[in-house]
């Protein structure tokens, strides 16, 4: 007899198909690892600042720029000494009521205190790496 169970002994199981997780594995390495490190780069990039400070001047133009992304932009102009020529700096506001004050005291002298990011991913958070965090008018 080439059976050699007997009437009591199940028959045994036959073999499951392998599965292939690696299209899986694969498509996570390639697609998630990226974004992921995006991601904690970008938060990184916006909650850590690289120097502080405080620049005074005329607030000399402000508006919000982007097709999708919407950033308040704006840019200072600064004179040294009477005679030479203004320097601009360019500079980002993420927080609206910031900006609406902002735009109170368009022209006006004041006194602007910022971060500045470097690193940041992409222009979704500002065209620039300086963010304005608080303002003073200067009388």
């Amino acid at each position: 007899m080439d059976d050699e169970r007997t009437p009591d002994t199940p028959a045994p199981a036959p073999p499951r198909a392998k599965r292939r997780r690696w299209p899986y594995v694969l498509a996570a390495v390639v697609i998630l690892l990226p974004m992921a490190v995006v991601t904690v780069w970008g938060e990184i990039a916006l909650h850590w600042s690289y120097s502080k400070g405080i620049r005074p001047g005329f607030l000399q133009k402000f508006s919000q720029k982007g097709w999708i992304c919407k950033t308040w932009e704006g840019e200072l102009s600064m004179v040294n000494l009477a005679g030479q020529s203004q320097e601009k700096w360019a500079f980002t506001v993420r927080s609206d009521s910031l900006a609406q004050e902002l735009n109170k005291v368009m022209g006006s002298h004041v006194s602007l205190a910022y971060e500045e990011h470097p690193g940041i991913p992409n222009s979704c958070y500002g065209d620039t790496r300086y963010f304005v965090t608080g303002l003073k008018v200067i009388p």
